[in-house]
């Protein structure tokens, strides 16, 4: 390691380094609400209000008619009855009016043209009014000089109508945080690009950029700047001249090529190099002094880090900027399904999926990877877990910050349980019949959904588990775990299992006694899961001692992982199913076809929630999108199995 090479990297609470980056916002005169600008009321939906809106004429301003009919005096109409009906001269006492035309100034109230009978020089009439009825008195939605809108008000459609209805053409709203994204490193490409190995697609600018524009800023984003301490200088430099804040993507870690912290130290002052937050440690939170004040983040390089640093540190800050108080999210209690470990001395942002199983909501945890964009896309909220806790343990309660509204949890089918890609095709179906009902999977094994069943944190769960003894799939072990549970089991789909190796077998790989040779290895399935059981059956009627298997022990958590892994070089072989080595372009060696069952308890399948799943298992159009997959056999797709 060069000797002169200065390691910042740090590890602040995060409330720590909040204060630090507000004190020098605020030292430099940026912690307070942005000045407001004039613009258009027709182009200022989503714009904060930056002063009162008074109304500057009433609305209406003028006593209108608020039907087709005559606009009379109230008083001459007393006395009209069905039997005694009044006349009332044309033009003397009864004017004809339209919707919205101005009463005489002599009138106070207009009867609806179909009440009257209409003769040559006069109306009659054969009910009385009282005064006002059927007219819009002026004033009556706003009156001159009444407040129409707060200052800090995010204006909505409604709003903008409003604002001209009483007289404005232009409205004064805060002038919206101009924000650079600047993505950095030599190995990133635009998307579209032509990839080859140690290629990245450059993604996250869109993502942080898309943020800033939903939370009311304006983003620019930089071409990518490679791994380069001079150009990323001259880019934050050129940055700050025209924006009010400057997020520069990767490069914030302390590895040899992570330029952003002595840049920004270079340019100003280096706040915060490190909080105690994961996913997202290494930020960076610093002021540049050239060529002008501006506030710098240094936004870490692994997708999920990027978006939720974005949602700590960014969508504070345009909010304080936009006069908005800080944001808020619903939160719900939910029951998490598995236990977590967490980093003793890190706040951890925990991705879970979120449904309400009976009478509780339950949230079941999501690949925790900094790199796994999809746990973002697929999460129902965030679980912080503080630090010092270690974690929480599988069915403690936790607080969630939904990303979803609470009614979307409601209508939230929760499958816990082996992976299948099915239950995919299964939630994209469901939400293309059914609007608004979703379908969430956890992959933990057929064991683990089991285990999660009993607890009460699922609908249903997915299993493939086979009894050694007998041959069967499920049912024993559906009686040995879920004992007077009332349960159906339906089947899903009979499925191809075997051995996924690389395109070609270039170890010659013909079976599972092959797993054994000492330059071949294995990928497994993590305990619980029925391809591992699956797997160990084989092995022991075959004879063969897993530990003399080069990779028993590393586990995965989807057939897709594992084609992944071979894939990747990372493994020779793994045990999965034929869809999974398709997908990836892998051959596929045989060894047979297993049943894959939902396992439901009754009160579940009674209920109007599955109805629609259960309807889709009689589906041809989805058995037939089902059946086209490489190894699937819809033929006992929806047939009960078993009601124990």
């Amino acid at each position: 390691m060069n000797p002169e090479r200065k390691i910042y990297l740090e590890d602040i609470p995060l409330d720590e380094a909040w204060r630090r980056f507000t004190g020098a916002l605020d030292a430099a005169g940026l912690w307070a609400p942005f000045p407001g600008e004039d613009v258009p009321v027709a182009e200022a939906l989503g714009r904060v209000t930056a002063a009162p809106v008074w109304a500057r004429i009433s609305s209406p301003h003028y006593h209108a008619a608020a039907m087709d009919g005559y606009a009379v005096r109230a008083a001459e109409t007393v006395g009209a009855t069905e039997t005694a009906p009044l006349r009332l001269a044309l033009g003397a006492q009864a004017v004809y009016v339209d919707t919205g035309d101005p009463l005489p100034a002599w009138a106070d109230a207009v009867i609806p043209i179909e009440h009257v009978q209409i003769g040559e020089d006069a109306i009659e009439i054969m009910a009385p009014l009282p005064p006002w009825r059927n007219v819009r008195p002026m004033g009556e939605d706003m009156v001159a000089t009444e407040l129409v809108l707060p200052a800090n008000h995010v204006l909505r459609p409604v709003d903008l109508g409003a604002i001209a209805g009483c007289g404005h053409t232009h409205v004064h709203v805060r002038r919206r945080p101009r924000v650079a994204v600047i993505p950095t490193g030599t190995e990133l490409v635009p998307p579209g690009t032509p990839l080859k190995p140690g290629d990245i697609i450059e993604y996250n600018s869109i993502v942080l950029a898309a943020q800033v524009e939903s939370w009311g800023g304006q983003a620019t984003r930089w071409p990518i700047i490679p791994d380069d301490p001079d150009r990323l200088r001259a880019a934050v430099e050129e940055a700050a001249t025209s924006h009010d804040l400057v997020l520069v993507n990767a490069g914030s870690s302390a590895g040899s090529e992570d330029f952003t912290a002595r840049v920004v130290a270079s340019l100003g002052e280096l706040l915060v190099h490190g909080v105690a937050v994961r996913p997202g440690h290494p930020v960076i939170l610093g002021m540049v002094h050239s060529p002008r004040t501006v506030p710098v983040i240094g936004v870490p390089g692994y997708p999920v880090s990027a978006a939720l640093t974005g949602e700590i540190f960014v969508e504070p800050l345009l909010a304080r900027w936009l006069g908005r108080p800080a944001p808020t999210r619903p939160t719900v209690q939910a029951t998490i399904t598995r236990k977590v470990l967490s980093p003793l001395g890190d706040d951890e942002y925990l991705r879970v999926t979120v449904g309400k199983v009976g009478e509780r909501s339950v949230a079941a945890p999501l690949a925790r990877g900094a790199g796994v964009l999809t746990s973002l896309v697929r999460a129902d909220g965030i679980v912080v877990i503080p630090r010092f806790s270690e974690g929480v343990h599988a069915g403690e309660t936790v607080t969630v910050r939904l990303y979803r509204q609470p009614e979307e949890v409601e209508r939230t089918i929760v499958v816990i349980g082996s992976h299948d890609l099915t239950l995919d095709l299964l939630a994209q179906h469901l939400a293309e019949a059914h609007p608004g009902l979703r379908l969430t999977s956890a992959h933990a094994g057929s064991l683990g959904g089991l285990i999660a069943l009993r607890r009460g944190e699922a609908h249903l769960a997915g299993s493939h588990l086979l009894d050694e003894t007998t041959g069967e799939y499920n049912i024993s072990y559906v009686r040995q775990y879920l004992p007077g549970i009332p349960l159906v089991l339906i089947t899903l789909v009979r499925r191809e299992q075997g051995l996924i190796v690389a395109p070609g077998n270039p170890k010659g790989i013909r079976g599972l006694a092959d797993l054994t040779r000492p330059d071949v290895t294995f990928v497994n399935r993590q305990r619980g899961a029925g391809t591992r059981v699956l797997l160990d059956y084989r092995l022991k009627r075959l004879g063969i001692d897993p530990g003399e298997m080069r990779g028993y022990e590393r586990e995965e958590y989807t057939h897709l992982a594992v084609a992944a892994a071979v894939q990747s070089g990372i493994a020779d072989v793994g045990l999965g199913i034929r869809a999974a080595a398709r997908a990836l372009g892998l051959d596929f060696i045989s060894l047979e076809y297993e049943r894959y069952d939902l396992v439901i308890p009754r009160e579940h399948y009674e209920s109007p929630l599955l109805q629609p799943l259960l309807d889709l298992l009689h589906s041809a159009a989805f058995r037939q999108v089902v059946a086209v997959l490489p190894g699937y056999d819809v033929s006992a797709m929806g047939q009960i199995v078993a009601e124990l």
